[in-house]
């Protein structure tokens, strides 16, 4: 089986007329011979020696590919999403109007099946298996080949790095950090310092900005911080002693009789009536 037929073949993505190989684009491919051997050039007429080819491409770097062509005469409207095929002819030179070649331009990443390959064949009986008919078009028959098709994987284009981005490369050893501004006190003995005083110094040296700055310097700076030795569990071996006798743990009544509180005055007061004055009192005030 060929790689046509297992869809390991690039699609076509333009397709184009060209005078000759001087003015057929790069990557493209001229189709100077028929199938059945006959020249494939395009002329007006006999007496002409100069004519236009056809030409395809199948670079995919445009994003698009071809997933239909058409032929259609001088009086037919071009189909909608169609366009006709570009021109690279030599001055002067044009191509006849009475047939022409138009295709439709999908995005790659939107189908699986395109045009994967174009031929031509004199005006013959001749039949190209596994090919579409497209049309007649100036004694030639244009063919076209349809199928699913394999897209190169993209690869990652090399690209220069200046000197200060290869600096921060994560291969390179990194600077090493500022040093930190200490002044610690002298250390005391293992014995008089606790857990606590660990801990504290562990956060005391996160807190120190890295600067030389005096934004982190305290008036308890080189203040050492230890407990007194009466509550120090550490140093002593035994645990303070503390004396709970005089602790009473009063029930709900208990507190609820020794804060209690009527509210009689509020109550009082939210019954009082605002006085009201009569009627010709406010007009012998006037």
């Amino acid at each position: 089986m060929s790689l046509m037929e297992h869809g390991l073949v690039r699609p076509v993505t333009s397709v184009a007329w060209t005078s000759n190989s001087s003015t057929c684009p790069k990557d493209f491919h001229l189709i100077s011979i028929t199938e059945d051997g006959a020249s494939a050039n395009f002329t007006r007429s006999f007496g002409m020696k100069s004519g236009y080819y056809l030409c395809y491409n199948k670079d995919l770097a445009g994003g698009m590919v071809v997933t239909d062509i058409q032929v259609i005469s001088d009086k037919d409207s071009i189909p909608h999403g169609y366009c006709y095929i570009a021109e690279h002819l030599e001055p002067k030179a044009s191509v006849s109007k009475k047939k022409r070649v138009c295709v439709r331009f999908v995005p790659v990443g939107s189908v699986d099946t395109a045009v994967l390959d174009v031929k031509l064949t004199a005006k013959s009986k001749m039949m190209l298996q596994h090919y579409t008919y497209v049309g007649d078009i100036h004694g030639f028959v244009l063919w076209c080949r349809k199928g699913h098709f394999s897209s190169p994987m993209p690869q990652a284009k090399p690209r220069s790095v200046s000197l200060d981005l290869r600096g921060l490369s994560l291969d390179q050893p990194s600077a090493p950090l500022p040093l930190r501004p200490r002044n610690p006190p002298p250390p005391l003995p293992h014995s008089r310092l606790s857990h606590r005083r660990h801990s504290l110094n562990s956060k005391d040296d996160l807190d120190k900005p890295a600067d030389s700055s005096f934004q982190g310097i305290t008036a308890l700076d080189g203040v050492p911080f230890s407990l007194h030795p009466k509550y120090d569990v550490q140093a002593n071996g035994t645990t303070p002693q503390v004396n709970l006798n005089n602790v009473r743990i009063k029930s709900l009544q208990d507190i609820e009789n020794e804060y209690k509180y009527t509210f009689a005055v509020e109550e009082n007061a939210a019954k009082r009536t605002r006085p009201t004055l009569p009627a010709g009192g406010a007009s012998s005030a006037q």
